[in-house]
């Protein structure tokens, strides 16, 4: 039967679940934690957080996710025998082996065998009748140990040629939907069923997964919401994804209908990997501007603070796996097959540039074509002794695109090789059939210069395999009719577009848009100097034989542990509904702030010292009019005629304006920008918390200010008695962030020699008199108290930004000092979930307006009853 959870999908997706057959028949389980491998509601409270103790697993084990599992599967026929020696297998009508070929076998090199168990979860490339899927999966579980995902044919096709292909494919590489033919214009229903195949996905984990051992490593743009499921079942969930695809900028992105769903799905990872820092840096910046976070390097490592859980962010290009390639070069037929192309290509005074690319739109064959061309009318010498073999792999897509991009690159190789074809020279000669591994590489050995020029491509291995390729072996050179201490040589051209790019330092790199700059660079490569070609080949092999894909994966999943360690420490709990649902991990003694608990301190004290920060705290921030309710101000006054209470309101805005705002409450403290003035009732004189101090330090920072608040569209500045504010809530994500680190160093180098503090907060850069904080606030309130001999028994500091963290560490400090009661009820309490010194929390002003509402309910109460 479909599990309970899966139909809380349909409010993220009208419409009924699809029919699943078979499918969510359960296969044997590896191993059973009690209480967690079960059909679980979907609803967040029923979050799975089990027991380490519970765990019974021998040795660390990983959970590979992909759309497809590394497994060849072929048809058996009557005469066929079954193999046993684990790399092939059969049941009674399929033969089963290894896909060598396929990125995620090649991973466990790089994870050792012996220290880590592999576990793969993903598709068959073939169609399974579901009268052989139980059969099937028992065979792939017991001899590959993978755990095949079963999906109807309908469902797949539009999960993977709808959704995959025609709309997120498309999209991550830089093409909008313009028009119904230039990508696909999205479409609820195969929108539907990418979350309907990634929930069959969790699923499928659940049935094998140890949660509080396992670490789950999910690949790339099929599975965006998969690590939802996997949080939501499982709290604690050590869990990586890799993006193998480009990350298009926020400009791109953001036209996605779906953005926020996927964004959020994601940081519901533990770690997210990219192949370049642009990649990464888009993503960061869809965060910042979608979601409002913000992002920070610590000691090399970049996270996102997100709910209080860091998600780190990993760059790192795959690579290739080098024993493969080794042994593809030493095969007999890979020498046979070197030997042909030389006689056919070298034998004739030929060089052989060489292109391998999918039959794709993005693959730039045309454009690779048309340098081709360009060469030949520039450079006249080059016909007849150059030859562009242009290998052009199946698509893995359909659609008009494919079928256009064929035509267009048939008939531009027929109208190249009729002008300037001759008898027994064409110069691009097209490989369109399947070729085999060994073939391509002889083809590499033989290459003069390799050509990458796609206009987008997340990574391209291509390359890397040409390198290594082109550095051989000892039998090899006897082919190729070279000494064994002859260097080696290669040349590169490649698109700037492409993920392996940046790694390459020694290749040339071409804006393949520029017809002329990719034919000038085809020319420089086969024109530059033996002695250059072999410094940039060994600079090449040297980065590309340790970056292997063991290296990648090693340091990926060493990554993903650093990532998790938090893990144990924190108490996990899961809020919101569908693709919103995310995780809060907080400190074990953080907790909720219960009215019943604080209301019952507050009637059996006597002494109570009550500090309420303003903006964020009594006042939502969106709010335009910043000034206090006529309800605020009644419950202020009802707790302050209290003669038990000392209430204080701590904020960051002048004086002036704090006056206005609470006139009509007599005996509320007042503290204004940050605690530098301070009024314990409205007839009172206003303190100062510092040292007068000289305020000519206003003429030099007010100019750098008003300079970057007139290149920064939406800032201003915002002048007080003793502080000057940059703010920029209103200017854009990315360029106010920008420029306020700018700002923050200009100021700190022209203040170096003032007696003020620069700092930046949420949206503002501050400069302030040194010494001046909120947590002065609190000392100078105690201390007022203690000196009148009102030790009180009862704290109440509440606040939400980072300037508010200082009253919290001197209130949870001063417990143990002579200025609080010892046996005192002190609360320290933040806005929201998040991380803070605090020990409890609220989750917005609402809230906080309710409980302050109680406490002036009970303070009302008591002087009703002495009255």
């Amino acid at each position: 039967m479909v599990s309970r959870s899966y139909s809380n999908l349909l409010e993220l997706a009208s419409g009924e679940p699809p029919s699943l057959g078979r499918m969510s028949r359960r296969i044997p389980r590896i191993m059973t934690v009690p209480g967690i491998i079960s059909d679980i509601d979907d609803d967040p409270s029923e979050s799975v957080c089990s027991d380490p103790s519970s765990s019974s697993v021998q040795r660390d084990r990983i959970i590979i996710v992909a759309n497809q599992l590394p497994i060849r599967a072929q048809r058996r026929s009557d005469n066929s025998k079954n193999g046993g020696d684990g790399s092939n297998s059969s049941s009674k009508g399929w033969i089963f082996s290894w896909d060598e070929n396929s990125l995620y076998l090649q991973m466990k090199d790089g994870l050792g065998d012996d220290d880590i168990e592999v576990i793969y979860v993903g598709c068959l490339k073939e169609e399974i009748h579901p009268n052989e899927q139980d059969e099937v999966s028992q065979i792939l579980l017991e001899t590959f140990k993978c755990v095949p995902t079963f999906l109807p044919p309908d469902l797949f096709s539009r999960y993977y040629h709808g959704f995959c292909k025609q709309q997120l494919w498309p999209l991550f590489h830089y093409m909008l939907p313009l028009s119904p033919d230039l990508g696909g214009r999205f479409n609820r229903s195969l929108w539907q069923a990418y979350v309907s195949v990634n929930k069959i996905f969790a699923d499928r984990i659940m049935e094998v997964i140890n949660p509080e051992d396992d670490f789950v490593w999910i690949h790339d743009y099929h599975l965006m919401v998969l690590p939802t499921f996997l949080r939501k079942r499982f709290n604690r969930v050590k869990l990586g994804f890799f993006l193998h695809s480009p990350f298009p900028s926020s400009e791109i992105y953001k036209t996605l209908p779906i953005r926020e769903e996927l964004l959020r799905a994601l940081l519901n990872s533990d770690l997210i990997g990219f192949h370049t820092f642009d990649y990464a840096r888009h993503f960061l910046s869809c965060c910042s501007r979608m979601l409002g976070l913000t992002y920070e390097s610590k000691r090399g490592y970049i996270g996102l603070e997100y709910y209080g859980r860091t998600v780190s962010i990993k760059i790192l290009p795959v690579g290739i796996h080098m024993g493969q390639l080794q042994s593809v070069l030493s095969l007999p037929e890979t020498e046979a097959k070197v030997a042909e192309l030389l006689k056919q290509y070298c034998g004739q005074g030929r060089t052989m540039l060489l292109g391998v690319d999918d039959m794709d739109i993005f693959k730039g064959i045309s454009l690779k074509l048309l340098a081709m061309e360009q060469l030949l009318l520039q450079h006249p010498e080059c016909q007849g002794k150059v030859v562009l073999v242009q290998i052009a792999n199946p698509a893995r897509g359909r659609g008009k695109d494919v079928k256009e991009v064929q035509e267009e690159t048939y008939s531009t190789v027929k109208r190249i090789n009729e002008t300037f074809g001759m008898p027994g020279y064409d110069p691009v000669v097209l490989v369109d059939e399947p070729l085999k591994f060994y073939e391509r590489i002889a083809y590499y050995v033989v290459a003069e210069c390799c050509l990458v020029t796609a206009v987008r491509d997340g990574m391209n291995l291509i390359p890397y395999e040409y390198i290594i390729s082109r550095q051989g072996n000892e039998r090899l050179d006897k082919v190729l009719g070279l000494e064994p201490s002859t260097p080696k040589k290669s040349m590169l051209v490649v698109s700037e577009f492409i993920g392996c790019s940046p790694s390459l330092s020694g290749a040339i790199r071409v804006n393949p848009w520029n017809i002329d700059a990719v034919a000038d660079a085809m020319d420089c490569a086969l024109a530059m100097a033996e002695a250059e070609k072999q410094l940039r080949h060994e600079k090449h092999y040297r980065y590309v034989s340790t970056h292997h894909v063991g290296y990648w994966a090693h340091s990926f999943l060493q990554d993903l542990e650093r990532t998790c360690r938090e893990h144990v420490r924190r108490r996990c709990w899961g809020i919101g509904f569908g693709l919103s649902f995310r995780v809060v991990a907080l400190d074990p003694n953080f907790r909720k702030l219960s009215m019943e608990h604080i209301v019952s301190a507050y009637k059996r004290t006597t002494t109570r010292a009550i500090l309420l920060d303003y903006d964020g705290t009594l006042m939502p921030q969106a709010s335009i009019d910043k000034s206090p309710s006529s309800k605020s101000i009644d419950i202020l006054n009802s707790l302050c005629r209290d003669k038990n209470n000392m209430v204080f309101i701590v904020s960051a805005k002048s004086r002036k304006t704090l006056t206005e705002w609470f006139s009509p409450c007599e005996k509320l403290g007042i503290a204004a920008e940050h605690g530098c003035f301070l009024r314990l009732k409205r007839d009172a004189e206003w303190e100062t918390c510092v040292p007068a101090v000289d305020l000519s330090w206003k003429q030099i920072a007010e100019p750098v200010m008003k300079q970057y608040m007139e290149t920064t569209d939406g800032s201003y500045i915002e002048d007080k008695e003793t502080a000057l504010v940059w703010c920029y809530e209103d200017a854009d994500p990315d360029f106010g962030s920008c420029q306020a680190k700018e700002l923050l160093d200009h100021l700190e180098s022209v203040l170096a020699n003032e007696p003020v503090t620069v700092k930046s907060g949420q949206n503002v850069v501050e400069v302030k008199p040194q010494g001046v904080s909120k947590g002065l606030v609190a000392k100078h309130l105690l201390s007022a108290m203690q000196e009148r001999g009102m030790l009180p028994d009862f704290v109440l500091c509440i606040g939400d930004d980072r300037s508010d963290e200082d009253m919290f560490e001197v209130i949870i400090s001063s417990i143990a000092g002579p200025s609080i009661d010892p046996r005192a009820e002190v609360f320290a309490c933040t806005v929201g979930k998040k991380p803070s010194k605090a020990k409890y929390y609220l989750d917005d002003t609402v809230e906080i307006a309710r409980l302050m509402q109680g406490l002036a309910s009970v303070s009302d109460q008591m002087l009703s009853a002495l009255a």
